[in-house]
């Protein structure tokens, strides 16, 4: 039986994609064990799915707590930690496995474990924004200074030699404890050769780049059989649709929920409030915790958020306008910019917004025009980019 090791770090958003392939490789035969944060949510999900996971790192809901989120030197020990803990760790998971696929920047130890014991190596994206491109700058990576004033490659150049800074020293002394020559470019050491991106062809393509080979299989999701409360589907069916504000596992900027249920609220719209990991509380709204979004979305007026990538593809899927109000963090500002290019709704930048712009912006997102276009884009948003992936995966193994 073929054996694979999935392994990421980060929040739900990060998590969940992998969830959706290791089902994927389950349903098709393959035996499957997943590498997450330790926190128990993460724990218990695979447990119902009978994925066998494994703890690493410390539980990454301490890092996003939203009164003070942590340093620039917190985020540093955080990061020099987590290398040495996935040294620790992933060789015994990589036992018996013949592939190991790492999501995210932050598996810097996951390619030379693999390397040591010999089996394919696959690394994973789910936005176009992390690999480089002269079309793009690289996204704001937490704890270090925004360059500024430079052109795209340059910008890249300095992305390489912040990461080389933080990871070279520490990664090819394991290397070479493993009997590996050393890496000169971690980043683009951990992003392979031939990276694939998770992410929906139309709603955040792959512009071609000469030196790189990206597989883009599509965004990796599962479907979400869960019902959704009762006193939630009460909620729905009582009155039109609702505007729905959730930031996930992000702390928004100060005032924008607030501005966003009275922005909404100031057209006509009931609101929803999603509380997420920042436990957010707006006075007098209807607030839900973890439910089934790709149930809840089609039901809504628009949706308000921190330009997550699984909440830009499920909202996308669902045909339903969008505001998405990141901070600059990760990922998030690029998929704000998808948003606003496809004409699904409006973009802001969280740090800078104010309750005028933001009102603007839910203007455009309930305009009747926004709502067909985002019809229309949802009717072309791939289902099966896990499916694709499992498949490929399986197919490169045999």
């Amino acid at each position: 039986m073929t054996r694979v090791l999935l392994s990421t770090y980060g929040t739900r958003g990060d998590v969940d994609p992998l969830v959706a392939l290791a089902v994927e490789l389950r349903a098709l035969g393959a035996d499957v064990r997943m590498c997450t944060p330790p926190d128990e949510e993460f724990a218990d999900r695979l447990a119902g799915l009978g994925i066998e996971s494994v703890p690493v790192g410390p539980p990454v809901r301490a890092l996003m707590r939203p009164t003070a989120p942590p340093t620039a030197a917190e985020l540093t020990r955080y990061r020099a930690e987590l290398l040495e803990t996935q040294f620790d760790v992933l060789p015994a998971a990589a036992g018996g496995c013949d592939a190991l696929v790492a999501a995210g920047l932050a598996q810097v130890a996951a390619r030379s474990v693999a390397e040591a014991a010999g089996i394919r190596y696959v690394y994973a994206t789910y936005a176009a924004v992390n690999l480089p491109s002269p079309h793009h700058a690289p996204p704001p990576r937490p704890g270090w200074p925004e360059p500024e004033g430079a052109d795209n490659a340059a910008l890249w150049e300095l992305d390489a030699q912040r990461v080389n800074a933080q990871f070279r020293e520490p990664l090819n002394a394991h290397r070479a404890a493993l009997g590996l020559q050393p890496v000169d470019n971690v980043r683009d050491h951990v992003y392979s050769e031939r990276p694939w991106l998770a992410a929906d062809p139309v709603l955040g393509p792959w512009p071609e780049t000469a030196g790189l080979e990206v597989v883009q299989t599509g965004a990796w999701t599962r479907v979400d059989e869960r019902p959704l409360p009762a006193e939630l589907t009460a909620f729905l069916d009582d009155g039109p649709p609702p505007v729905h504000v959730g930031f996930g596992s992000i702390g928004p900027a100060p005032d924008i929920a607030r501005w966003s249920v009275e922005a909404s609220r100031a057209r006509g719209h009931r609101v929803l409030v999603s509380r997420g990991w920042a436990d957010l509380a707006v006075d007098d709204c209807f607030a839900i915790g973890d439910v089934n979004h790709q149930r809840l979305f089609g039901r809504l007026a628009a949706v308000v958020h921190h330009g997550g990538a699984g909440t830009t593809q499920t909202a996308a899927r669902a045909g339903v306008p969008q505001v998405a109000v990141p901070l600059r963090v990760a990922d998030n500002p690029y998929w704000a910019g998808r948003v606003a290019a496809t004409g699904v709704g409006a973009a802001l930048d969280g740090p800078t917004a104010t309750f005028e712009t933001l009102t603007a912006a839910v203007d455009t997102a309930l305009a009747p025009e926004t709502r067909a276009r985002a019809a229309a884009l949802g009717a072309g948003i791939r289902t099966d980019g896990a499916t694709t992936a499992a498949r490929l995966l399986l197919d490169e193994l045999r």
